[in-house]
């Protein structure tokens, strides 16, 4: 081999073990909901798709306002390292949530118990928008998100969600908002100082659901996909 093309592949080989984890090849994208179907999705600690709190209506998956008692749905199926893409709209003052990596954990229990979330909320007029760490796009109560574009209620939001080991990123509206090691030090610190101390399987797990979140608020979603990133 030639002095030229031992450099180049030297360079090849430099620049591919040079790539992020996050870098790696992702699977095909996989729909969630198609405007139609809620096949892939089944309420946490149900075995069904719960039609007494969430409807499709119009193309969107929306909850039902008001109901006495709000269920959250989750994946029927488990996601270790993936790439989520969906949208939301929410109501004045609505407060919602995306949650990954969940674990179905005995009852009493909810979603966020084991999973982080990204914040999906009305940060004018809920409460919740007083405090960067838990306004629209944050890692709920540990990470506040930077330069972000928000759409008032009514309009859609566009997230892209990166889980890739211990590293996650939450993307708002084509803007990276939060990047975090949940592995590090400094979340670990973030945590034992929040509410999630009282629950020792909080950012746990490994592999887990993707939960949507129905906080008594009408909230609705719309071109929600997957894919799985290579290990």
């Amino acid at each position: 081999m030639s002095l030229i093309g031992r450099a180049f592949l030297l360079g090849v080989v430099a620049a591919l073990t040079s790539l992020s984890p996050l870098a790696a090849a992702p699977g095909p994208w996989k729909t969630l909901f198609d405007g139609k179907s809620t096949d892939a999705w089944r309420g946490y600690g149900r075995d069904a798709f719960p039609t007494d709190v969430w409807r499709v209506e119009n193309g969107e998956l929306k909850t039902i306002e008001g109901v006495k008692d709000p269920v959250d749905i989750i994946t029927k199926d488990k996601y270790r390292d993936f790439e989520l893409e969906l949208e939301w709209k929410i109501k004045p003052g609505g407060n919602s949530g995306i949650i990954y990596r969940v674990a179905e954990l005995p009852k009493p229990s909810e979603t966020w118990h084991s999973g982080p979330e990204m914040q999906v909320l009305d940060d004018e007029k809920h409460k919740d928008g007083l405090d960067p760490k838990t306004s629209a796009g944050a890692l709920y109560g540990l990470v506040a998100p930077t330069g972000k574009t928000l759409n008032p209620p009514g309009q859609w939001n566009k997230v892209r969600l990166v889980v890739k080991g211990s590293h996650v990123e939450h993307w708002l509206n084509g803007k990276k908002v939060v990047e975090a090691d949940l592995a590090s030090p400094e979340i670990k610190a973030l945590i034992a100082a929040s509410k999630f101390k009282a629950y020792p399987r909080f950012a746990q797990e490994r592999e887990g659901h993707v939960a949507l979140q129905f906080h008594g608020d009408e909230v609705a979603y719309r071109n929600v996909r997957i894919r799985i990133l290579d290990k």
